[in-house]
């Protein structure tokens, strides 16, 4: 079976970090949930959420209370300016790091952009059963994280988070 035949059963929610983007002109939120559909995945939730940590906070909360996702990804926030904060929100929240997932995210990225990719803080983990995971918020680092990382793991992880012993 195709990882996108795995993935069909994982219901995914979007999220966009973002102090400044509207549906209009959110292209990284636009390419991530393209992309994650693409792979197979199913994308409920979308949301676009300032740049706050208690914002990202209830996101993440909402998609969870309200059973809307098996796992959520966010893309923005994840740099070094002093607005970018998803890093921060997201990683207080995890019960459980992939501390896997933002070295490979820079592995990745160094072949393209060289040692720029240190500077990346995307990070991933399990809240409540579900994996989170944060990526920065250009069109290219979410094909990157998308395409390389998250549609051939991301439904195993899932399953795993999940308790169910077999996976996927």
């Amino acid at each position: 079976m195709s990882h996108s035949d795995h993935n069909k059963s994982v219901r995914v929610a979007a999220i966009t970090v973002s102090d400044t983007r509207t549906e209009a002109d959110d292209e990284g939120g636009a390419c991530l949930r393209d992309r994650l559909e693409a792979a197979g995945f199913v994308v409920g939730m979308r949301a676009i959420v300032p740049d706050e940590p208690d914002d990202v906070r209830a996101a993440i909360a909402r998609a969870c209370d309200e059973n809307q996702a098996d796992a959520i990804v966010l893309t923005g926030g994840t740099g070094l300016s002093p607005r970018d904060q998803t890093y921060e929100a997201v990683s207080a929240l995890l019960d459980k790091t992939l501390d896997g997932f933002g070295e490979a995210f820079r592995r990745l990225s160094w072949d393209e952009i060289g040692p720029r990719a240190v500077l990346s803080r995307a990070v991933a983990g399990v809240h409540r059963r579900r994996v989170v995971a944060a990526l920065p918020g250009s069109p290219k680092a979410v094909v990157l994280a998308v395409d390389r990382i998250l549609a051939p793991i991301l439904a195993h992880a899932v399953a795993v988070a999940r308790g169910d012993k077999r996976g996927h």
